[in-house]
């Protein structure tokens, strides 16, 4: 990764005409002189925000690819460049997938899909999923023992891949544009691939999870609530400044409609509250699963609504006295309980547990097996309905000797999974310096060691001799704060070159500049 230097205006033509035209005005002078020049503590304060920005864009090390550490959570990319998905999406593909630092180093110039975290994914690249023109920069050649040039070795087949490599997400399977997206889109926790009926933690608008699309909101009515502040509006006796007020007013509240995420459709939960959720593609493969829903830790069921559910949803209206389908269930679990209570009194209870208690004491030596807690769950809620959990449902769920084989074949219900993330590169301080890193000024020598031993000494030497040679002519300004201007530069590098011509016909334009060279350089 280079960083080239900054473009330098070409003046000679200019100093040849400053030369000869002696009665140009002081104040065109002054102003060439401001828009072609820039002092050096601009310029080095902004080379240092760039590499911040930089930083702060690609914070991790992007040094090593991730394929020798096998399977693993991670974030994940995909190349459209190098392997670009068929139109037709009923056409054979062999899609892949990058890792961090491979998708800046071996893909930085490429058309890339961030499908962010995978679980048990292994790099792609410099493997069969690629043409062998596209190799891996970071990973050592075996045949050669050098960094560089790995192609053609055989991926993991353990691998998943899902649509979202075709850069396409969903139920709706819209190609995703970050750009032009709007609201938040959830990933699915995950229980199977598309081979096994699930999604592969796939990415879904809320809207499309209850059946009304990803641009349900666009035919909803806009509610006005007055004044955007919730204050009442004013009356003003001269009616122009009215007017244009107004205008002003909606046209800024029209503005602020366009930047704010859409609203969440009727029935999805809160951002804030659930954790995670599972798509109802991933539940209808695992019914098992659906026995928990309103259970705690568990959110109720959120229904796919179908086409014709939904468009007949928007003319049916509740009466305000007539109760909905979920209070009515709420009601009868809650009446059911109620029952339980007046056949089992409290002191019953007590009385059970403390005899329960008192035959384990009995059986000491005999481990204890957990009952099922599924015999005390309602039935499953029937028809097509996504999951959401709270962030302690792995503690709810059944782990008796029938119920734990569900959980055991899917980890990420047992436990929270750890996402390998790179180490954090170390190419600046906490600021972004760059002094005495290696991080983009010094980046130049390092790609020095892909050559020959006595070609990269030179250059090292080339190099480390034209930066202290820069350095006092960079200080010079930076301590005086005056700006450095194209003359300077073209002066400067003509007494380096040792050109006679040059450094007469750079004075020559400098004194008619009434500019006066520094002295001892």
């Amino acid at each position: 990764m280079t960083m080239d230097p900054p473009s330098v205006p070409n003046t000679s033509q200019e100093a040849v005409e400053a030369s000869s035209n002696t009665s140009r005005p002081r104040t065109q002078s002054l102003s060439q002189q401001s828009d072609d020049s820039q002092t050096a503590a601009d310029f080095i304060r902004d080379q240092l925000q760039l590499e911040a920005d930089a930083r702060e864009a690609l914070p991790y090390s992007i040094e090593n690819c991730t394929k020798p550490l096998g399977s693993l959570r991670q974030n994940v990319f995909a190349c459209l460049t190098c392997n670009p998905p068929p139109a037709n999406s009923s056409d054979p593909y062999n899609p892949a997938g990058v890792c961090y630092s491979c998708s800046v180093q071996c893909h930085g110039e490429h058309e890339l899909v961030e499908i962010f975290q995978k679980r048990n994914f292994t790099c792609d690249c410099g493997t069969t999923r690629f043409t062998p023109e596209q190799t891996c920069t970071l990973r050592i050649n075996p045949e050669t023992n050098t960094k560089g040039g790995v192609h053609s070795e055989q991926p993991d087949p353990n691998n998943k891949y899902n649509q979202n490599f075709r850069n396409r997400f969903c139920s709706c399977s819209i190609d995703y544009k970050p750009h032009e997206q709007k609201g938040t889109m959830f990933q699915c926790l995950g229980l199977g691939t598309h081979e096994t009926g699930g999604c592969g933690e796939d990415w879904y608008h809320p809207g499309c999870l209850v059946g009304l699309g990803p641009n349900w909101y666009e035919n909803q009515p806009k509610v006005s609530n007055g004044n955007s502040n919730g204050t009442l509006p004013t009356i003003s006796e001269d009616p122009t400044p009215q007017n244009d007020a107004t205008q002003q007013v909606d046209g800024d509240r029209e503005a602020e409609e366009d930047d704010e995420d859409p609203p969440l459709p009727e029935g999805f939960p809160g951002e804030d509250e659930f954790d995670h959720f599972l798509c109802y593609k991933c539940v209808e493969a695992y019914p098992w699963i659906k026995r928990y829903a309103g259970t705690p830790g568990f959110l109720p069921a959120v229904f796919l609504q179908k086409d014709t559910e939904a468009s007949s949803s928007k003319k049916r209206k509740l009466e305000d006295n007539e109760p909905s389908e979920d209070s009515k269930r709420s009601k009868r679990i809650k009446n059911e309980s109620e029952e339980v209570g007046a056949i089992l009194p409290v002191t019953n209870l007590d009385d059970a547990t403390s005899q329960v208690k008192h035959e384990d004491q009995k059986k000491e030596g005999i481990p204890h097996i957990p009952e099922c807690k599924l015999a005390s769950l309602l039935p499953a809620p029937t028809g097509q309905f996504s999951l959401f959990f709270t962030s302690d449902f792995r503690d709810r769920f059944c782990r008796c000797a029938s119920c734990f084989p569900h959980l055991q074949d899917h980890p990420q219900l047992l436990e929270e999974e750890e996402a390998y993330e790179p180490p954090l590169s170390d190419g600046g301080s906490e600021q972004g310096s760059t002094h005495g890193s290696g991080s983009l000024y010094e980046r130049g020598e390092s790609a020095l060691k892909n050559v020959d031993r006595v070609r990269a000494i030179e250059g090292v030497m080339a190099y480390n001799h034209l930066k202290e040679r820069l350095k006092p002519f960079f200080q010079q300004f930076a301590e005086s704060g005056k700006a450095i201007g194209a003359e300077d530069i073209k002066e400067y590098f003509a007494k380096l070159r040792g050109d006679e011509q040059a450094i007469k016909n750079a004075g020559e334009a400098a004194r008619e500049d009434h500019r006066q060279e520094q002295s001892g350089y």
